[in-house]
């Protein structure tokens, strides 16, 4: 019986030959991973432990970018402390403000994950990572803090469960909206503790950003992880920019899968999850007039280069809502200087965008854009509970970057080709 890429790298990691799912397992962690919010409590619990050290400095990464560029006295004393003890620790790859990114944008970019790595971060959207044909997945601020002393943690093997796109994705569709469409196909613990391989041929012709955009939304239908096999995109990807020699791994044929999924792309329009869960999605044609007040493009889902482009192609030429505010956030400062070079930047501007540099910011209703009592925002990001961007009483709205970028023109939930 075979294993699927998933139980291959857990596999690895634990020294065995094999693994099956349900299985308890202690395995190697290839690199750990703290922010500004999770990591002082990681810090506090790793100094309890006893030891003087962390197991590799140089596979513990520090990246202060959710109330960063500090928003308040507190977010600057939780910055401080993660400072502090990346220095004490001489730690390789802690990223200060004017040099970091958004975590789950920039790790990638700067080679510190790799396909076959088993990568935990202590936040949520670290299965993003799953994109090159890596296990990544998050975990609390005690476990981080026991993998940053020991090198290792613990696992229950997930059963896998394999989502097959059939077909060719229509214009103004994209990752973002093929898992928006699985989420609300599946529901918010469709995939409760099992890891989501995405395959198929409209996969293997989406962009490395389409599916980073994918595999990071894969927590939630509450996967342990999101996991697309390597392929010629994904070498091309990583050659050359990966820190530390890497291994491909992929499903066995007579792999064992808990269910297969199937879905035709070309019948996916963009879609709109409304208010309030990733899972309550509808195309965008069905949205209705919803008038809003406030558009995020950015985020570790949709903040790289494709989305901003994307987002540049809807706006060129054209003005904001006059009662919109729009917001753009590129992930990572090598982004922003690419966007500025691209001319995005003028474009973002000139329409009447305010241009941020990378924080994760409203996304978590954190600062740059929290929302007031009864607002509506449209937003690039990954999650619409209640009070997720400020208020209880306002909303939110997640699309993709097209999507957003036409409704900040409109003032409404809008189709692209409705500007375009």
């Amino acid at each position: 019986m075979g294993m699927t890429i998933t139980e291959k790298i857990l596999a690895r990691a634990a020294g065995r030959d094999r693994v099956a799912p349900g299985e308890l397992i202690s395995a190697r962690v290839d690199a750990v991973l703290g922010n500004d919010i999770t990591a002082p409590l990681a810090i506090r619990e790793f100094e309890k432990i006893g030891v003087e050290r962390v197991f590799d400095k140089d596979r513990v990464y520090l990246v202060p970018d959710h109330f960063t560029p500090n928003k308040d006295i507190k977010s600057a004393e939780q910055a401080k402390e993660m400072r502090e003890f990346a220095r004490r620790q001489g730690l390789t790859y802690y990223f200060e403000v004017g040099r970091m990114g958004i975590e789950h944008c920039l790790l990638p970019e700067q080679g510190l994950v790799g396909p076959g790595d088993v990568i935990i971060g202590a936040d949520s959207h670290t299965c993003t990572y799953g994109a090159l044909g890596a296990f990544a997945t998050g975990v609390g601020s005690t476990d981080l803090a026991a993998a940053m002393a020991l090198g290792e943690t613990w696992f229950k093997v997930p059963e896998s469960v394999k989502f097959v796109y059939e077909g060719e994705l229509p214009e103004w569709v994209g990752g973002k909206d093929l898992i928006l469409y699985t989420i609300g196909d599946i529901g918010v613990e469709g995939a409760l503790y099992q890891a989501m391989e995405f395959t198929g041929p409209a996969i293997a012709n989406l962009s490395m950003d389409g599916r980073f955009t994918m595999a990071n939304m894969a927590i939630e239908a509450g996967a342990k992880n999101g996991i697309i096999a390597p392929d010629i995109r994904t070498l091309e990807y990583v050659q050359g920019r990966t820190i530390r020699p890497f291994e491909l791994f992929a499903s066995d044929p007579d792999a064992v899968y808990a269910r297969t999924i199937t879905y035709d792309v070309s019948k996916i329009e963009p879609q709109v999850a409304f208010p309030h869960s990733p899972d309550n999605t509808r195309p965008v044609t069905e949205a209705g007039r919803v008038e809003i007040d406030q558009v995020v493009i950015g985020s570790c889902t949709n903040g790289r280069m494709e989305d901003l482009r994307l987002a540049a192609r809807v706006l060129e030429r054209r003005r904001v809502h006059a009662g919109v505010r729009l917001i753009v956030i590129p992930g990572t400062q090598e982004i922003y200087r690419q966007a500025m070079e691209e001319g995005l930047l003028a474009i973002f501007i000139q329409a009447g965008a305010a241009v941020s540099t990378p924080t994760c910011g409203p996304c978590l209703g954190g600062h740059m854009g929290v929302l007031a009592r009864g607002e509506r925002a449209v937003a690039t990001t990954n999650r619409n509970f209640v009070g997720r961007m400020g208020h209880p009483e306002s909303e939110v709205y997640l699309t993709n970057p097209a999507v957003a970028a036409a409704s900040a023109v409109l003032g409404r939930i809008a189709h692209p080709g409705e500007v375009v």
